[in-house]
């Protein structure tokens, strides 16, 4: 196999491998109601409420962590163009500084809230791993700090 051929089979991978386990609304659509992100299509009974109250037996939802904050990145959908990360460990989408202390590279990046636990790990650009220097293949420990 030559080694153009390789590289694009390896990009294409990647690039399947990191829309694997994604579970974001279409970027065409308004979100949707609660059932839909909880997975389950059971219609709302009439006069129900949608604002759930907690379960016996349930803890409440884990706040996400403060930045700075350390993650373990994945190369994130390879066909949205841009500087951005999408990280468990913001609430609203902002700017941020991500730095790999092994090299002491860093770029400013668009943080972009993921539906995720705070230790899932967060999904990068490609261009920001080459503004880092790392290999699409990497999974650093990258720190997360706000721009400023």
């Amino acid at each position: 196999m030559s080694g153009m051929m390789r590289a694009v089979l390896v990009c294409l991978l990647a690039g399947g491998c990191a829309l694997l386990g994604q579970e974001e609304a279409p970027r065409d659509t308004a979100p949707q109601g609660e059932d839909a992100a909880d997975g389950t299509d059971a219609p709302a009974e009439p006069g129900a409420s949608h604002a759930a109250a907690p379960q016996a037996g349930t803890a409440p939802e884990t706040p996400a962590p403060t930045l700075p904050a350390t993650t373990i990145a994945s190369l994130g959908d390879v066909a949205r163009a841009g500087l951005w990360m999408r990280t468990p460990l913001v609430t609203a989408p902002m700017r941020g500084r991500v730095s790999d202390p092994g090299t002491g590279a860093s770029v400013v990046l668009d943080l972009i809230p993921l539906d995720a636990a705070p230790g899932a790990g967060s999904r990068m650009s490609l261009a920001a791993y080459q503004a880092l220097g790392l290999s699409f293949t990497d999974l650093p420990e990258l720190r997360i700090e706000p721009a400023g």
